[in-house]
């Protein structure tokens, strides 16, 4: 490979990787705030558009826990807890994985997405289909 080939593979990373930075900054101290700081979602007590979101409702889907070893912006048992708060799924639905030697953003793309992640949410998509 020359470094031509690299810098393109460079370029191409961070073009995918700044996608999400056109979206609104208060879409993302919100985020900060309610699920965080005050942990609205996790208490229940978490509204969207004047309604309060119940995550113990959620009965008819499965749910995929998916975190990274290696994520430094996602602490390990974030999404996980997720599985706990969905209180009205039955345990069958629910399904929890932590990736090994996998940072944040290989849990969504590359090769230890394609290799280790995409293979086991084809086969859960598939199971609950």
């Amino acid at each position: 490979m020359d470094c031509g080939d690299s810098a393109e593979a460079t370029k191409a990373f961070y073009d995918e990787y700044r996608s999400v930075c056109d979206m609104d900054a208060d879409y993302y101290l919100q985020t900060v705030e309610e699920v965080f700081q005050r942990q609205s979602l996790a208490k229940g007590e978490f509204m969207h558009r004047g309604t309060r979101i119940d995550l113990g409702a959620i009965r008819d889907t499965a749910l995929l826990a998916v975190e990274g070893e290696r994520d430094d912006i996602s602490g390990i048992g974030q999404t996980k807890a997720a599985l706990k708060l969905a209180t009205g799924l039955a345990e069958s639905r629910k399904k929890y994985l932590l990736a090994p030697e996998v940072g944040h953003y290989g849990i969504f793309n590359g090769s230890k997405w394609r290799e280790k992640i995409a293979p086991i949410v084809e086969e859960w998509i598939l199971a609950h289909n």
